[in-house]
């Protein structure tokens, strides 16, 4: 191999050198790799990424989200000339590429949008890579999740008895709306699960009566897209116990007892009256006996008939 060789080598291993930045380490992303989305919503993937060299505002970046087995096909470019047809003014980013953000919105969702999709940045006059170790499969749902509905088994009757209804979603930019059959004081709010998962909840607070027991309240959920989902909850309303509860049941207990034992005297006198007067009516026969016995023996012991015969003979 003469010098001349050598040269040519030395110059395509530098210039190998020069592009390896598009395989460094300092080239990563984090993407949701597994979503779920609801046909005719929207979905938005979580993604993140980062380049070699200096930060650079987003107007010096260039993102695009493309399929992973045909890189050419992209269903995200800021000029929409270079997207397919099937995706045209349905797809946008969400955040600041120059923040990192790399995060897609999927609006319209059809049931073949599954990819997998992988995002590609593209820096003018520094380079260009796309993250396919990094990309997200679709899943998709034909019909929504029913909400989940949370509250005491029971409520009391008068006191504030409150319901939550929440359901999951992956569509952050169009939430859900979440609607009661009927209401006194509403509050709804969202919480964000991470990995693509958000949550829409909705508290409602009751003031049950004894008439409401067994009666029942649904929560409808509205999805971006037209699409809804309900679920109904039964409640079972207890009285209040109150100071008539515990008074009345009292004053009748009491009551029962005084007139019992209003009784129990009157029949202990109305007894007693008569053991004494039998008692008496015993002493005075005896008396009675022991009165003619008495006469008699004076007498001689006759009765009083024989004296007068003995006296006329």
């Amino acid at each position: 191999m003469d010098q001349k060789d050598k040269v040519l080598i030395y110059i395509w291993l530098g210039i190998g050198v020069l592009s390896q930045p598009v395989f460094s380490d300092g080239w990563t992303a984090t993407v949701v790799k597994d979503m779920t989305a609801l046909v005719s919503s929207c979905v938005v993937v979580p993604c993140s990424f980062k380049y070699t060299g200096a930060n650079r505002p987003t107007s010096r970046l260039s993102g695009i989200w493309h399929f992973k087995e045909k890189p050419k096909e992209n269903i995200y470019h800021e000029d929409s000339v270079k997207i397919v047809d099937n995706f045209k003014g349905r797809t946008k980013l969400l955040g600041s590429l120059g923040e990192g953000n790399c995060s897609l919105m999927m609006d319209q969702v059809k049931d073949h949008d599954n990819g997998p999709f992988c995002f590609r940045i593209e820096i003018p006059t520094h380079d260009q890579y796309s993250y396919v170790d990094e990309c997200v499969r679709i899943a998709m749902l034909s019909q929504p999740l029913k909400p989940t509905l949370l509250a005491p088994k029971t409520a009391t009757e008068g006191e504030p008895f409150t319901i939550t209804c929440s359901v999951m979603h992956t569509c952050p930019s169009e939430w859900p709306s979440l609607t009661w059959s009927t209401g006194e004081s509403i509050i709804t709010y969202h919480r964000n699960h991470g990995l693509g998962k958000w949550e829409t909840l909705s508290t409602l607070t009751l003031l049950p009566q004894e008439k409401d027991d067994h009666s029942e309240v649904s929560c409808t959920a509205n999805f971006h897209g037209g699409k809804t989902s309900s679920e109904r909850f039964q409640i079972f309303v207890k009285r209040k116990e109150n100071i008539w509860y515990i008074i009345v049941p009292v004053t009748v207990g009491l009551g029962t007892a005084v007139m019992f034992g209003a009784l129990c005297v009157l029949m202990r006198k109305k007894y007693k009256r008569q053991i004494v007067e039998l008692q008496t009516r015993s002493g005075n026969s005896m008396w009675n006996r022991f009165s003619r016995m008495s006469r008699r023996f004076n007498s001689g012991g006759s009765e009083p008939g024989s004296a007068s015969t003995e006296q006329r003979q």
